[in-house]
């Protein structure tokens, strides 16, 4: 699973997901991708599932982009603690995603076959999710000869 090998502070504030994603929000790499529509806090393993389903579903053909990356430390108290005693230890960590986040692309296969794993995967997801896809004409691909 996904987290990072080292960071600044061992833990973060919870904070707010106001408003949408202001980057990350195009297809930068493949030609379909799985777009967010609403906020929320995606963990490890909710990215590790949504990914093994999609490489599942293609048959490890193509090629699969993960856009988020969970860099945001999630604490936790011990069972039946009393209250005070400071902040509990981080447990897993979580991606902040806003709405409009890219959260994976993938290229290489048919549409036919990346809806269908983009839709497995959108059931692993705590969102709302769509499809999105770039027309073939403007794909920017290595099939296309350089003129």
């Amino acid at each position: 699973m996904l987290s990072p090998v080292r960071t600044r502070f061992r833990k973060q504030h919870r904070g707010r997901m106001k408003g949408v994603s202001s980057r990350g929000n195009r297809i930068c790499f493949g030609r379909f991708a799985l777009q967010a529509l609403e906020p929320a806090w995606i963990t490890s393993r909710q990215i590790e599932a949504g990914r093994r389903a999609i490489t599942r579903c293609a048959r490890r053909g193509g090629k699969i982009w993960i856009r988020i990356f969970p860099d945001k430390p999630i604490t936790m108290r011990p069972a039946e603690t009393r209250m005070g005693s400071g902040k509990g230890s981080p447990e897993y960590w979580v991606a902040v995603v806003k709405p409009g986040r890219v959260l994976y692309e993938m290229s290489g296969v048919p549409e036919v076959v990346a809806r269908a794993a983009m839709g497995i995967a959108a059931y692993k997801m705590p969102v709302q999710t769509r499809f999105l896809a770039v027309p073939a004409e403007t794909a920017r691909s290595s099939e296309r000869p350089l003129n």
